[in-house]
């Protein structure tokens, strides 16, 4: 269940599949669309050219640096994100993460199985309880993991976000302050800001240098914010404690990852919150932004807004929907 009966029990709506999968959407695959949802293919100017009476891109998904944004908003078409529906996964997967690698959890399992009993001894491990939690970037699914670690006992948690609300953050019991002090202070620190222009190369070598030997970095959000030579070279020389990777710069992974002689890494291929609930989630929300335009509504999760106020855009949704 991926949330597809929504599309298919609604009389207005026909609904296609691409006939192959390509790694950038092409013009003529979106020829005759009103509305395309996409999950791995990226959305470039090339992909909206000729966008015709496209109304929308639906990522199935939250981050949306696969999809030229600019250009859809050029070409009249709206961007739409599966905002909140990711939350719960990544944070339960994040806190899997935090646990796993404070308790050397893959270690041990391999003490076990190759009967290495007398070395159980040198992977002491620690708990939550009285630790500081530091994130990058204070949005839903930051929120939601604050929300779910009440209770386990942590010291506090810090968080560096430029663009984040105060209220939002007071009410959650976080303490906004720079980058600086995250990385210093904090015995995690988990990624959860989207990959832009800005963020690309956040986490560099001084960042990785201000980080404590005994902390964690963890990495749910996008590839290209963590400099990975640099967290190769950290990870090597033993200045952090360990990393959990869900994501990397360059996507899928050609030949086996570098950080694979890391005892104290943890790797996942971009999918280590993907669930049937999750699933369930993402579908339901992309397909019920379809419905919600064809039904002349405005859906959750618009990247640009701005463009549902164009003439373009209104034009060609009342030739389409009435």
């Amino acid at each position: 269940d991926i949330g597809l009966d929504l599309l298919e029990r609604n009389p207005s709506i026909r609904v296609g599949r691409f006939a192959e999968h390509r790694a950038q959407v092409g013009a003529d695959q979106l020829a005759g669309a009103n509305g395309v949802i996409v999950l791995t293919p990226s959305i470039t100017a090339a992909s909206v050219a000729d966008a015709g009476e496209l109304l929308a891109i639906g990522r199935f998904g939250v981050g949306y640096d696969s999809v030229d944004v600019q250009a859809c908003s050029d070409a009249d078409v709206l961007v739409c994100i599966t905002a909140g529906a990711v939350d719960r996964p990544v944070a339960e997967a994040t806190i899997g993460w935090m646990i796993a690698l404070t308790h050397h959890m893959v270690v041990k399992d391999k003490l076990a199985r190759d009967a290495r009993w007398d070395e159980r001894n040198q992977y002491m491990g620690c708990e939550l309880r009285d630790r500081t939690l530091g994130i990058v970037g204070l949005g839903r699914i930051a929120g939601k993991l604050v929300e779910m670690l009440q209770g386990w006992g942590m010291r506090q948690t810090l968080a560096y976000d430029p663009h984040a609300d105060a209220a939002v953050a007071k009410k959650l019991g976080v303490r906004l302050t720079d980058l600086d002090e995250v990385l210093q202070t904090s015995d995690f620190v988990s990624i959860h800001c989207p990959l832009t222009e800005r963020t690309r190369g956040l986490i560099g070598r001084r960042e990785l240098a201000l980080m404590r030997p005994d902390a964690y970095l963890i990495n749910t959000a996008r590839g290209g914010i963590v400099d990975e030579d640099a967290l190769y070279d950290a990870l090597q020389e033993k200045r952090i404690a360990g990393a959990a990777l869900d994501c990397f710069a360059t996507e899928p992974l050609s030949e086996p990852s570098r950080f694979r002689e890391f005892e104290n890494v943890l790797l996942a291929p971009h999918s280590i919150a993907w669930t049937h609930e999750m699933f369930r989630d993402i579908g339901r929300s992309a397909c019920q932004a379809m419905v919600d335009l064809a039904e002349r509504r405005v859906p959750r999760g618009i990247v640009n807004p701005q463009v549902l106020e164009q003439p373009g855009f209104q034009q060609k949704w009342k030739r389409i929907c009435g």
